[in-house]
């Protein structure tokens, strides 16, 4: 065990594995695997299985495989492989030479299928979805035997061998466990192991048009692989006396089944299936959109990897399902671009801003700190000029009371430059106001105030020198804290999510910024550089999260 796993607090699991290691159980080695199903992205609610995956085999010195769950021909995708490839690399972890799939033991499932029947313990059955769901029972009453259930094991044998080579036609005949119609646990209620499906895999092509389903795939899978700790959300503990009778009854390596709570994250859906039909009904961008909870949507919208860990290792891991606020993951966000990200100033709103006693063709150079936080960031040169943008909101006539920003007569200073005060305005033929004049004072440069009291503080930037950009501000995809909750989910659907400003203007400095690259523009926010649509001389800035910290009142009780 390394000393990281000595250290940190303790968690459920933690104590599981220390102490199989303590009675050594597996002979002390620790391997996990992520077994994710190739049919949609990653979410956040993935990060946190991630996380814990590949945390705990680092912990204890082991290693985690990624394995796709490859069983489901007819939903999965190659596009959805390689994005889920991409995410757990993004998100720190590596699988190195163990990348694996279902469908790399389709032949030994297959085998093992054999072995039970053989076994008188798995048979073909021939009932209808329909019918298997009338004879399944109910939570309070037993299910009933299928006709087709003491059929002998040589016409079993020889039905499967017909089903794999194609000769029944889909939903015609399954191939079923024989257990426990009267199992108190409907899930031992002689489950199905195999369903036809004549649909081209991925991988294998045609070569197969039987497939196994999850619950007979999954642990033979960890088996094969010397898997050790089989780590997967509370919704499969109701599964793991199944997972445990497969293994048993074929008597070979038996790995852990440990359940935790999955992540249930405000504002938020984590349902595959419901993600993807915001996709499939244009009510987003795509599966990387920013508002969406998936990795590539909260990459794309500037959320760091670090952040994500950082959250995930907040949240800790418990057996009680609970709500998380969407503030926590925004506040983890938060600190950490407060200690790397880049200051800039934007204007989003821009209002012309005249010094009249400056110049006219004159520019000064004025010097910038690049981040306060990170001293080794140093600074940069932003160009000051006679003619300025700032924000429309950071002038008032008349102001409202205790505004401390711009309005006639009344000073502020200039971000890095000069204390200016406002003497006049012009309005357009609407009456609002077009054009604010002010004056400068010379002697105020780089703080000096020449003892007033100037409360306000302004950002802005040069007309001549600024480069246009877009921006994108972000609010939760759901008006609802629990939208599943909904009578209807989509009902709660937040009209406001996204606002969308093509006039802003921003300093020079950021004219040549990546894809990718994050910055705090002052008093506005984390904002990135969106990898899809930002180009040179046409940049596009995604708000990632504002200023304002709203988890630091919600743990004092506040909201």
């Amino acid at each position: 065990m390394s000393e990281e796993a000595r250290e940190k607090p303790s968690n459920f699991i933690r104590d599981i594995i220390l102490e199989h290691n303590r009675t050594g159980r597996f002979g002390g080695r620790v391997v996990t695997r992520f077994p994710p199903e190739p049919n949609g992205y990653l979410h956040i609610g993935h990060a946190k299985a991630i996380c814990i995956d590949f945390g705990m085999a680092q912990e204890f010195g082991g290693r985690c495989h990624l394995r796709f769950d490859d069983t489901n021909p007819t939903k999965e995708s190659q596009e959805y492989v390689d994005a889920i490839m991409r995410d757990v690399r993004w998100l720190g972890f590596d699988w190195g030479p163990h990348l694996y799939h279902a469908s790399d033991y389709f032949e030994q499932l297959y085998a093992w299928a054999v072995q039970l029947i053989k076994a008188g313990k798995a048979y073909v059955d021939e009932l209808t979805a329909e019918e298997m769901r009338e004879h399944r029972g109910t939570l309070t009453e037993g299910g009933r035997e299928s006709p087709h259930r003491s059929r002998p094991a040589e016409e079993s044998l020889d039905l499967l061998e017909r089903m794999r080579r194609g000769e029944f036609e889909e939903g015609a005949k399954t191939l079923r466990a024989r257990i426990d119609m009267t199992s108190g646990n409907l899930n031992l209620r002689d489950p199905v192991m195999y369903r036809i499906r004549k649909a081209p895999h991925q991988r294998t092509g045609d070569a197969w048009c039987i497939y196994p389903m999850y619950d007979w795939a999954h642990g033979q899978s960890d088996s094969i692989e010397g898997v050790t700790h089989s780590i997967c959300t509370l919704e499969y503990e109701d599964h793991r006396p199944l997972y445990d009778w497969y293994l048993d009854q074929l008597g070979v390596h038996h790995p852990q089944q440990i359940e935790f709570a999955r992540l249930n994250l405000s504002h938020t859906v984590m349902s595959k299936r419901k993600l993807l039909e915001l996709v499939n009904a244009g009510l987003v961008t795509g599966w990387d959109d920013p508002r969406m909870p998936t990795l590539a949507g909260l990459r794309r919208r500037g959320y760091t990897p670090e952040a994500i860990r950082d959250f995930c290792e907040r949240i800790g891991v418990a057996k009680a399902d609970n709500l998380v606020q969407v503030a926590l993951l925004e506040h983890c966000l938060r600190e950490d671009l407060n200690r790397r990200a880049e200051r800039r100033m934007a204007v989003l709103r821009p209002l012309r801003l005249v010094v009249e006693n400056y110049p006219e063709g004159k520019v000064e150079e004025l010097p910038a700190i690049n981040n306060p936080e990170d001293p080794s960031a140093g600074s940069r040169r932003v160009p000051w000029s006679r003619v300025l943008y700032i924000e429309q909101d950071d002038f008032r006539d008349p102001p409202p009371p205790k505004y401390f920003r711009l309005s006639p007569g009344a000073e502020v200073r200039l971000r890095y430059a000069y204390i200016v005060r406002c003497t006049g305005v012009t309005r357009a033929a609407d009456g609002t106001v077009a054009e604010v004049r002010c004056e400068y004072d010379p002697a105020s440069r780089g703080g000096d105030s020449g003892g007033r009291r100037v409360k306000g503080t302004l950002h802005w930037v040069s007309a001549s020198h600024s480069i246009g950009a877009e921006a994108r501000l972000y609010d939760t995809l759901f008006t609802a804290p629990r939208p599943d909750e909904a009578e209807e989910w989509k009902s709660v659907l937040n009209p406001k999510s996204l606002e969308v400003l093509r006039s802003c203007r921003v300093e020079p400095a950021l004219a040549g910024a990546p894809a990718e690259a994050r910055f705090q523009f002052e008093r506005q926010g984390y904002f990135c550089v969106d990898a899809r649509d930002s180009r040179p001389g046409a940049l596009v800035f995604n708000r990632a999260v504002g200023l304002r910290d709203t988890w630091a009142k919600i743990e004092k009780g506040g909201g």
